[in-house]
């Protein structure tokens, strides 16, 4: 009973933190390794449960989207399905007690992204000069979408960076353009999960339900908070989380 509460609050909080500033999986990774679950099928169970949220978001952003310089929407499509399967399969290949060792600095990584987001989105638009090369955004697009299957943390953050370094510099697109490539590549991966047999379906039932009334709900509570707040919160979050890893190691 305690498990199924824990999942539950851990989902609608990721899920609202996820409709506002990201950094959902910093709650449900950890949530369902306490419960006893394997860290691999733990990292897939808590992605299909936060998929809904994704696919909310694209859709809310459907009029706005267009794809970055150097791309097309088919391109950005087929790139993110490509990667989203390969990070997928290598996460199915990858054992647990690799993986175990792995997550404490995935979590740093993530949460250092989330900490120096808009500098690091600053930095990449300000790197961006003439017209981008097909191949560097190709393969870029490629790079974050193959991340994004093998592990959700702060990948909204990375695929805004290369949006930026790409040259594309509307806000509501870039964020359209990062809310689909997401649902893609979670999407595809969460297949490739199923397929693999590493998602425990009651658990990413139960928290995909909560996970999406966080977003809807959980996301105007949130929105009362002062902006750094929220984001420290959250940065706080997610190095506690990756010393509980390091400790367990």
């Amino acid at each position: 009973m305690f498990d199924t509460a824990l999942l539950l609050a851990a989902a609608f909080v990721a899920g609202a933190l996820n409709s506002v500033a990201g950094g959902g999986s910093f709650l449900t990774l950890p949530a369902l390794v306490f419960t006893g679950m394997p860290p691999v099928a733990a990292n897939a169970t808590g992605t299909v449960a936060l998929l809904p949220g994704y696919m909310a978001g694209a859709w809310g952003f459907r009029e706005d989207m267009q794809p970055p310089p150097g791309l097309s929407m088919r391109a950005v499509v087929l790139l993110s399905l490509i990667g989203g399967s390969a990070g997928a399969a290598l996460l199915l290949f990858t054992p647990d007690d690799v993986f175990n060792q792995v997550v404490p600095w995935l979590l740093l990584v993530a949460t250092a992204m989330f900490a120096f987001g808009p500098q690091l989105r600053q930095w990449a638009g300000s790197g961006s000069h003439g017209p981008t090369s097909p191949l560097k955004a190709g393969l870029g697009m490629l790079a974050v979408a193959a991340y994004g299957g093998y592990f959700n943390g702060g990948l909204g953050i990375l695929l805004l960076a290369l949006f930026g370094l790409l040259g594309q510099t509307q806000l509501n697109a870039m964020n359209g353009m990062k809310n689909l490539v997401s649902a893609l590549l979670t999407a595809i991966a969460v297949a490739i999960y199923a397929v693999g047999g590493i998602v425990e379906w009651k658990q990413a039932f139960l928290m995909m339900i909560a996970a999406t009334l966080g977003g809807y709900g959980g996301a105007r509570v949130a929105r009362k908070l002062p902006a750094p707040v929220l984001r420290w919160g959250i940065v706080a979050t997610g190095l506690v989380m990756a010393g509980v890893f390091f400790w367990r190691l």
